[in-house]
């Protein structure tokens, strides 16, 4: 498969994939903070910030699969490694949602692959914890000190062979270069109203209107 497999002394480099990482989930309106006395009360950001002082805070933490995203040079010596988050294809292509025929498969990896710059395919693999296709989300990304992750190398199961690490490595580039633009901008109303049905939440431009698509 397109996967190799490090040794735990090898150094880290963009590509290393590692189960188990910690995800941070919080929410700025609704904060829990420990005074000095000990208790728990409930802040937003805005107060936290406007008080101008560290606090203590309790926040959720869960386990989640990362590659990385620093570059090799960075990652030998940078204080931070960025990684992005790895989950089941069919939760970042939703497109995919009720795929299951191989030649439908295909088109997507193929060609929606080349299409769709926000994600980057990963196919099955155990070894890796990979139980079924799997995609990394490049709208997610953790931060980890560099000492923190080589102390806690046994977490990596793999990396990316030289072949899709060159790949990965250009589809960052892209999605962060990317002009953003709102793909529906030159549908006509009627169009508009068909890519409404997969994509009820985006809206509209003015010239895009009729009366049925204000009334979605």
């Amino acid at each position: 498969m397109i996967y190799e497999f490090p040794l735990q002394s090898d150094p880290i480099r963009q590509g290393d994939i590692f189960v188990g990482l910690p995800r941070i989930d919080m929410s700025l309106k609704c904060l829990p903070v420990i005074t000095e006395a000990g208790d728990q009360i409930e802040m937003t950001w805005d107060d936290i910030v406007k008080a101008g002082q560290p606090v203590a805070t309790i926040v959720a933490l869960r386990p989640v699969i990362a590659i990385v995203a620093t570059q090799d040079c960075d990652a030998l010596r940078a204080s931070d490694i960025t990684l992005c988050e790895i989950r089941a294809f069919q939760e970042v292509e939703r497109k995919s949602k009720d795929t299951k025929a191989p030649k439908s498969w295909v088109n997507i990896i193929t060609q929606h692959a080349r299409i769709n710059q926000k994600w980057f395919y990963l196919p099955p693999d155990p070894t890796l914890s990979f139980t079924s296709k799997m995609a990394v989300d490049f709208l997610v990304t953790l931060r980890v000190l560099r000492t923190d992750l080589e102390e806690y190398k046994s977490l990596r199961r793999g990396r990316l062979n030289s072949l899709a690490e060159a790949h990965f490595r250009e589809r960052i580039g892209e999605f962060f270069r990317r002009y953003p633009y709102d793909e529906w901008y030159a549908l006509v109303p009627d169009e508009m109203r068909a890519y409404l049905q997969d994509y009820p939440d985006v809206k509209p431009f003015q010239w895009q209107l009729s009366s049925e698509t204000t009334e979605r």
